[in-house]
């Protein structure tokens, strides 16, 4: 059967099948039970969690299922360097958004605090707490927390964005590499080269991956039926990812006019954009990102720019101004059908066996 691939062995679980582990507070305990308990994989990004919370959250998705389920990382969470900026650079940065500022009727905020990286502490939680699977972007975890992973059990999955990523991630050794496409939204976790370089389209990458890395992979951006899962594995992937479509789901811990974005018209429109968090990531188009395309040397490095823009989203949201907020989604947002995250598997599911079948005959 299609669903008896090298990936669903691995991860154990029926239907190779992932749900995408979106950050920032969009992960819930419930769409990832859903989607585990219904023989996929979900997945919690946990990259903005102290230590406390994500041992929380681990203990949580344990209680509510006894299935496999993954804890997504960030290697590498911060672009600052020493986690600040020079106050002139602030003072530029403040400039090119007061109007913006201006605008909402609030305060200019000061400058952010110093960040000081979470990733080491997170990781030691990893450890402790045993999730079966952690999957991690933006950088490769040193060896020894490669193998202290695999004594523990711990699947490892780690995110390419080209074919020179996924090659390093093989020579680390993880067991999983995701063939992660530019059509996806959210932030490109590349690491190698610049975002900016390496956005090739995930059935591109996934063939090139194929072609010269022998690791499991799994295909993410652009997927949300069971013709793309199928499309997928018939180049050669041994999972599907799938983001967008989980996040518009009720389950999702996505604010409700996020979900109500993600359906209507302007999710036909996605933009890769710096200007909300630092980092390259495809949302729906914003007026902010359209207006300061080009002007990246005058953000803040990531998270700073985040919590810079944090007031702006707050203050934008209350007053309803939708086109000054960021909202994650990709390309294929505009064949969204399902609102519930059970529904979604099981179309995802009949799909992709109904494809298979015709294929048969």
């Amino acid at each position: 059967m299609w669903y008896q691939t090298k990936a669903a062995k691995i991860l154990g679980i029926e239907y190779p099948i992932l749900q995408g582990p979106c950050g920032g507070g969009l992960s819930s305990v419930e769409l990832v039970s859903v989607v585990s308990n219904a023989g996929g994989l979900g997945g919690y990004g946990a990259y903005t969690l102290h230590p406390q919370e994500l041992s929380d959250i681990i203990r949580q998705l344990k209680v509510a299922m006894d299935r496999p389920f993954n804890i997504n990382l960030w290697v590498s969470d911060t672009d600052a360097v020493g986690g600040d900026v020079p106050d002139d650079q602030f003072i530029r940065t403040q400039e090119l958004f007061k109007p913006y500022f201006d605008e909402l009727g609030i305060a200019m905020p000061e400058k952010p605090a110093p960040f000081k990286t979470r990733f080491e502490n997170q990781v030691e939680v990893i450890l402790y707490e045993r999730p079966p699977v952690f999957s991690f972007m933006f950088g490769i975890p040193s060896a020894d927390i490669l193998e202290q992973c695999h004594q523990l059990g711990i699947v490892t999955i780690g995110a390419a964005t080209t074919l020179d990523e996924a090659i390093a991630l093989e020579a680390a050794g993880v067991d999983l590499i995701i063939a992660s496409g530019f059509e996806a939204g959210g932030h490109r976790p590349s690491f190698l080269a610049s975002a900016e370089s390496s956005t090739i389209g995930t059935f591109v990458l996934l063939q090139l991956i194929k072609e010269k890395v022998k690791t499991p992979v799994i295909a993410a951006g652009g997927i949300a039926n069971g013709k793309g899962v199928a499309a997928a594995l018939t180049l050669g992937a041994d999972a599907a990812q799938i983001g967008t479509a989980f996040l518009a789901t009720d389950e999702s811990n996505a604010i409700p006019v996020h979900k109500q974005m993600l359906r209507s018209d302007a999710a036909k429109y996605t933009m890769l954009s710096r200007a909300f968090t630092g980092r390259l990531g495809r949302g729906i188009i914003s007026r902010i990102a359209s207006d300061l395309e080009g002007r990246e040397k005058e953000f803040l490095p990531f998270p700073l720019q985040t919590q810079f823009m944090s007031h702006i989203r707050k203050a934008a949201i209350e007053q309803q101004k939708w086109d000054m907020v960021l909202f994650w989604g990709g390309q294929i947002a505009p064949l969204l059908k399902h609102t519930k995250a059970i529904d979604l598997m099981n179309a995802l599911i009949t799909e992709t066996t109904a494809h298979f079948e015709r294929l048969k005959a």
